[in-house]
């Protein structure tokens, strides 16, 4: 491993079936208001709500509820958040459901008492969050974002047609029961199985040097995959949901980038697009993917070669038979079979993508300039015309 890395994750984990019970005495350390936080009611058609009101009724807290998360959560809705967290002076924020209620509670925790203007002053300038935070707890409906240990919060404003992140604080703990994930619907669900994937392979597809960070990440890989046709077969299957859950953690939670440089376009490029058909997260993922990747096969060396042991040890491509190009682009083409398989969208077209509007998601792509290539607008455009 040739990188240098500080490695620090503060969040308590509580994992498994009865990993709800442990809400009770990790409501002690806070003070006597939670604003409860949650989507648009599924929570309550499930029985989730109010098994986590009961809770709280009988830790004899003060519920705000702040209900209404939407996916894709709005920079106009965390500041909604925000002003009444103030007001009421809360002392926890208790995100109950996935990535996206989870992202909307890191982001009202750190904008409530920031005087300056959240927008821009965070998600377009990545300034110091220099104020009074509230602890955020989660928990967890849904496997995929890796929100519940990591301290970034995506946010998207319509008005800018952005979709913008901010590295927020880690939450105090979170609450992981596979069993909350069970009725999600399968859309969501592979979508989520996608994310967990992308999130592993854009650090994984990185560096050329030999990095334990890498043989961490082909188990993971390797887990999700075997794990995602069993939930596929069977919902209810407790075990595949369990690793899938337990798998989205580790993808990022910081644990693969150690010594990394990490390349974080395929985000750059779904969430450009998302920013103005809304569409949902994974799906955008899956959508460039497969363009962006052999963007990589074709302009870099050490890229075709980490392809090649990703199809290797990641895609039983063994025997290796071709030339490190043709084993590279078989891992891929199998990769891609397996998404087609759990029915990922593999263009953007399916997304809501035009072509008329490409040249506006180059405008709201990111360039991140820490992977095998660094693109251009033009590269962006390309890379997003070879997607549709």
């Amino acid at each position: 491993m040739k990188g240098n890395f500080s490695f620090h994750n503060p969040t308590r984990l509580h994992f498994g079936k009865e990993s709800l019970r442990n809400l009770s005495d990790e409501l002690k350390n806070y003070g006597p208001k939670v604003m409860l936080t949650y989507g648009g009611g599924s929570i309550k058609k499930n029985g989730i709500y109010n098994q986590v009101v009961d809770i709280l009724n009988k830790a004899g807290k003060i519920i705000v509820e702040e209900p209404g998360v939407m996916p894709n959560p709005t920079i106009e809705k965390v500041l909604e958040g925000a002003r009444l967290a103030k007001e009421e002076k809360v002392d926890l924020i208790l995100a109950v459901g996935g990535g996206s209620t989870c992202d909307y509670a890191k982001a009202v925790a750190g904008c409530a008492y920031q005087e300056k203007d959240v927008w821009q002053y965070y998600f377009h300038n990545f300034g110091k969050m220099d104020c009074k935070w509230i602890p955020v707890a989660c928990v967890l409906t849904m496997a995929g974002t890796g929100s519940e240990m990591d301290a970034c919060s995506v946010i998207s404003s319509h008005s800018e047609n952005r979709k913008m992140f901010y590295y927020f604080r880690n939450p105090d703990f979170s609450i992981l029961n596979p069993e909350f994930t069970f009725t999600v619907p399968q859309y969501q669900m592979v979508a989520g199985i996608y994310d967990i994937m992308s999130h592993i392979l854009e650090q994984y597809l990185s560096d050329s040097d030999d990095n334990t960070s890498d043989y961490i990440a082909e188990g993971l890989m390797r887990s999700l995959i075997v794990s995602s046709r069993k939930a596929m077969a069977n919902p209810q299957d407790y075990e595949a949901r369990s690793n899938i859950m337990w798998t989205a953690t580790w993808a990022l939670n910081g644990l693969t980038a150690c010594g990394k440089s990490t390349d974080w376009m395929v985000h750059m490029l779904g969430q450009a697009v998302a920013a103005y058909t809304d569409a949902t997260h994974g799906h955008t993922l899956s959508a460039v993917s497969g363009a962006y990747y052999r963007f990589l096969i074709e302009h870099s060396e050490d890229a075709k070669r980490k392809f090649e042991r990703l199809a290797k040890n990641v895609w039983d491509v063994n025997p290796l038979t071709g030339s490190v190009t043709e084993n590279a682009i078989k891992g891929l083409e199998t990769m891609e079979a397996w998404m087609r398989e759990l029915g990922l969208a593999m263009n953007i077209t399916d997304c809501g993508a035009k072509a008329e509007d490409i040249e506006n998601y180059a405008d709201a792509c990111p360039i991140n300039e820490s992977g095998y290539v660094t693109l251009t607008r033009q590269d962006v455009i390309d890379v997003l015309k070879a997607s549709l």
